[in-house]
């Protein structure tokens, strides 16, 4: 009888273990996601603002130059404003399928754990049904 209550208590703690680890890591992921999606965020500031310096640079190099914002001068800002467009897009898109990604590992992590802890709550019931057939077929042989 003393094997069959050890081995309920050892199960049952292995699951609450399980658990909380399997908590743990889930969280771990979930704060893993909002760290990308800043880093995301900061990655596109900065190419902003790296672009309004270009721009910067070169509308002070055309009024230097004494030519007009016409033509292929405007041309060359229209096309720095879409390369960043473009490429602030693709930064959110990737940090975006990142994030995704953090959110899938977690739900993922988080329902292996629960299973685990499941089979583990399943032996420690095992054990004690064992338990008690044995003393019921001692009583009755």
């Amino acid at each position: 009888m003393l094997d069959a209550v050890l081995g309920y208590k050892g199960n049952m703690a292995s699951a609450k273990a399980e658990k909380e680890i399997g908590d743990l890591n889930a969280q771990k992921l979930k704060n893993e996601q909002i760290l990308i999606g800043r880093n995301t965020r900061a990655k596109e500031a900065n190419l902003r603002k790296e672009s309004e310096r270009l721009a910067g640079k070169q509308r002070v190099a055309v009024a230097k130059s004494g030519v007009q914002m016409t033509g292929s001068t405007l041309e060359v800002l229209r096309d720095t404003f879409f390369n960043t467009e473009m490429d602030a897009l693709g930064i959110r898109y990737a940090g975006s399928v990142e994030e995704s990604g953090k959110i899938f590992d977690a739900a993922i992590t988080k329902a292996s754990s629960n299973a685990r802890a499941t089979a583990y709550k399943t032996a420690a019931y095992r054990t004690v049904l064992q338990s008690g057939e044995k003393a019921a077929s001692v009583m009755t042989g």
